[in-house]
Protein backbone atom coordinates (compact mmCIF):
# COMPACT_ATOMS: atom_id res chain seq x y z
CA UNK A 1 0.00 0.00 0.00
CA UNK A 2 1.52 3.34 -1.16
CA UNK A 3 1.69 6.64 1.06
CA UNK A 4 -1.15 7.93 -1.25
CA UNK A 5 -3.62 5.13 -0.71
CA UNK A 6 -2.72 5.38 3.10
CA UNK A 7 -3.64 8.42 3.23
CA UNK A 8 -6.67 8.64 1.32
CA UNK A 9 -8.21 5.56 3.34
CA UNK A 10 -7.50 7.64 6.59
CA UNK A 11 -9.18 10.36 5.33
CA UNK A 12 -12.30 8.40 4.85
CA UNK A 13 -12.12 7.44 8.24
CA UNK A 14 -11.66 10.78 9.40
CA UNK A 15 -14.37 12.14 7.16
CA UNK A 16 -16.86 8.97 8.96
CA UNK A 17 -15.85 10.13 12.17
CA UNK A 18 -16.99 14.10 11.31
CA UNK A 19 -19.45 12.98 9.85
CA UNK A 20 -20.75 10.73 12.90
CA UNK A 21 -19.80 13.48 15.55
CA UNK A 22 -21.89 15.90 13.17
CA UNK A 23 -25.15 13.87 13.57
CA UNK A 24 -24.65 13.32 17.08
CA UNK A 25 -23.90 16.73 17.74
CA UNK A 26 -27.62 17.72 15.22
CA UNK A 27 -29.56 15.19 17.93
CA UNK A 28 -28.22 16.66 20.93
CA UNK A 29 -28.46 19.82 19.71
CA UNK A 30 -32.22 18.86 18.80
CA UNK A 31 -32.83 17.30 22.16
CA UNK A 32 -31.88 21.15 23.78
CA UNK A 33 -33.77 23.17 21.80
CA UNK A 34 -37.20 20.61 22.75
CA UNK A 35 -36.11 21.07 26.11
CA UNK A 36 -35.75 24.80 26.09
CA UNK A 37 -39.21 25.49 23.94
CA UNK A 38 -40.70 23.09 26.91
CA UNK A 39 -39.56 25.02 29.68
CA UNK A 40 -40.41 28.61 27.76
CA UNK A 41 -44.04 26.92 27.18
CA UNK A 42 -44.35 26.51 30.92
CA UNK A 43 -42.94 29.53 31.74
CA UNK A 44 -45.28 31.28 29.97
CA UNK A 45 -48.29 28.74 31.01
CA UNK A 46 -47.10 29.88 34.72
CA UNK A 47 -47.67 33.37 33.55
CA UNK A 48 -51.11 32.98 32.11
CA UNK A 49 -52.27 32.36 35.45
CA UNK A 50 -50.75 34.97 36.97
CA UNK A 51 -52.31 37.62 34.99
CA UNK A 52 -54.85 40.05 37.24
CA UNK A 53 -57.94 38.85 34.81
CA UNK A 54 -57.36 35.11 35.34
CA UNK A 55 -56.50 35.35 38.93
CA UNK A 56 -60.39 36.96 39.59
CA UNK A 57 -61.99 35.16 37.33
CA UNK A 58 -60.69 32.09 38.79
CA UNK A 59 -61.62 33.63 42.39
CA UNK A 60 -64.72 33.34 41.75
CA UNK A 61 -65.49 30.45 39.43
CA UNK A 62 -63.93 28.74 42.67
CA UNK A 63 -66.53 29.73 44.47
CA UNK A 64 -69.41 28.83 42.22
CA UNK A 65 -71.24 25.46 42.89
CA UNK A 66 -70.71 22.41 41.16
CA UNK A 67 -72.81 21.99 38.25
CA UNK A 68 -74.03 25.51 37.66
CA UNK A 69 -76.16 25.80 34.96
CA UNK A 70 -75.75 28.60 32.23
CA UNK A 71 -79.05 30.21 33.54
CA UNK A 72 -78.34 30.17 36.80
CA UNK A 73 -74.50 31.48 36.04
CA UNK A 74 -76.28 34.53 34.24
CA UNK A 75 -78.51 35.59 36.95
CA UNK A 76 -76.36 34.79 39.78
CA UNK A 77 -73.07 35.87 39.25
CA UNK A 78 -72.26 39.68 38.50
CA UNK A 79 -69.33 39.09 35.11
CA UNK A 80 -70.09 35.24 35.39
CA UNK A 81 -70.15 34.41 31.91
CA UNK A 82 -66.61 36.53 31.51
CA UNK A 83 -65.03 34.75 34.08
CA UNK A 84 -66.38 31.11 32.86
CA UNK A 85 -64.97 31.99 29.18
CA UNK A 86 -61.70 33.32 30.53
CA UNK A 87 -61.27 30.19 32.30
CA UNK A 88 -62.33 27.87 29.47
CA UNK A 89 -60.70 29.62 27.08
CA UNK A 90 -57.21 29.04 29.12
CA UNK A 91 -57.78 25.72 29.84
CA UNK A 92 -58.23 24.84 26.82
CA UNK A 93 -55.30 26.12 25.38
CA UNK A 94 -53.37 24.62 28.22
CA UNK A 95 -55.28 21.33 26.56
CA UNK A 96 -53.61 21.81 23.14
CA UNK A 97 -50.17 22.70 24.23
CA UNK A 98 -50.52 19.43 26.39
CA UNK A 99 -51.78 17.58 23.77
CA UNK A 100 -49.52 18.61 21.28
CA UNK A 101 -46.87 17.59 24.15
CA UNK A 102 -45.70 21.43 23.93
CA UNK A 103 -45.82 21.53 27.79
CA UNK A 104 -45.45 17.69 29.59
CA UNK A 105 -48.31 16.41 30.85
CA UNK A 106 -46.28 16.24 34.56
CA UNK A 107 -45.93 19.62 34.28
CA UNK A 108 -49.25 20.63 33.52
CA UNK A 109 -50.70 18.02 36.28
CA UNK A 110 -48.26 19.49 39.00
CA UNK A 111 -49.17 23.33 38.23
CA UNK A 112 -52.93 23.42 37.58
CA UNK A 113 -54.00 19.93 37.71
CA UNK A 114 -56.42 19.58 40.64
CA UNK A 115 -57.38 22.88 40.25
CA UNK A 116 -58.45 21.67 36.56
CA UNK A 117 -60.64 19.37 37.72
CA UNK A 118 -62.18 21.31 40.31
CA UNK A 119 -62.63 24.46 37.40
CA UNK A 120 -64.44 21.80 35.38
CA UNK A 121 -66.56 20.50 38.18
CA UNK A 122 -68.26 24.10 37.99
CA UNK A 123 -68.22 24.77 34.60
CA UNK A 124 -69.19 21.30 33.08
CA UNK A 125 -72.81 22.23 32.92
CA UNK A 126 -71.70 25.33 31.58
CA UNK A 127 -70.27 24.25 28.61
CA UNK A 128 -72.48 21.46 27.43
CA UNK A 129 -75.43 23.95 27.44
CA UNK A 130 -72.95 25.96 25.85
CA UNK A 131 -72.26 23.40 23.11
CA UNK A 132 -76.01 23.03 23.05
CA UNK A 133 -76.84 26.67 22.52
CA UNK A 134 -73.77 26.73 19.56
CA UNK A 135 -74.98 23.61 18.23
CA UNK A 136 -71.18 22.88 18.35
CA UNK A 137 -69.73 19.92 19.98
CA UNK A 138 -66.00 21.47 19.69
CA UNK A 139 -67.12 24.06 22.16
CA UNK A 140 -64.30 23.88 24.98
CA UNK A 141 -63.33 20.37 23.45
CA UNK A 142 -59.72 20.55 24.95
CA UNK A 143 -60.50 22.28 28.04
CA UNK A 144 -63.18 18.71 28.64
CA UNK A 145 -59.98 16.70 27.89
CA UNK A 146 -57.86 18.36 29.76
CA UNK A 147 -59.80 17.77 32.59
CA UNK A 148 -60.55 14.03 31.89
CA UNK A 149 -56.64 13.39 31.33
CA UNK A 150 -55.54 15.12 34.63
CA UNK A 151 -58.33 13.35 36.08
CA UNK A 152 -56.81 10.06 34.94
CA UNK A 153 -53.18 10.97 35.82
CA UNK A 154 -54.50 12.36 39.52
CA UNK A 155 -53.59 9.44 42.43
CA UNK A 156 -56.10 9.34 45.24
CA UNK A 157 -53.78 7.48 47.15
CA UNK A 158 -51.35 10.39 46.81
CA UNK A 159 -50.66 12.93 49.43
CA UNK A 160 -50.97 16.33 48.98
CA UNK A 161 -47.08 17.91 47.25
CA UNK A 162 -46.32 19.71 51.02
CA UNK A 163 -46.36 16.75 52.57
CA UNK A 164 -44.91 13.98 50.15
CA UNK A 165 -42.27 16.24 48.74
CA UNK A 166 -41.54 17.75 52.53
CA UNK A 167 -37.81 16.18 52.65
CA UNK A 168 -37.13 17.53 48.82
CA UNK A 169 -33.76 19.72 48.78
CA UNK A 170 -31.65 20.59 45.60
CA UNK A 171 -29.23 18.31 44.15
CA UNK A 172 -26.91 20.55 43.33
CA UNK A 173 -27.76 24.72 44.82
CA UNK A 174 -25.29 25.85 42.67
CA UNK A 175 -27.04 24.70 39.23
CA UNK A 176 -30.24 25.25 40.04
CA UNK A 177 -29.98 28.73 38.55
Amino acid sequence: MTDISRLANMAEIFSAIVVVGGIIFAVLQMRQTRQQRRELAAIELFRSFGSPQFSDAYQNVLHYPDGLSAAALKAGYPNGEQHAMLIATTLESVGVMMHQRIVPSTVVSNLIGSSTMILWGKLELWTKELREELDNPYAFEWFQWLAIQLEKLHDESSSPAYESKIDWAPKNFGNEI
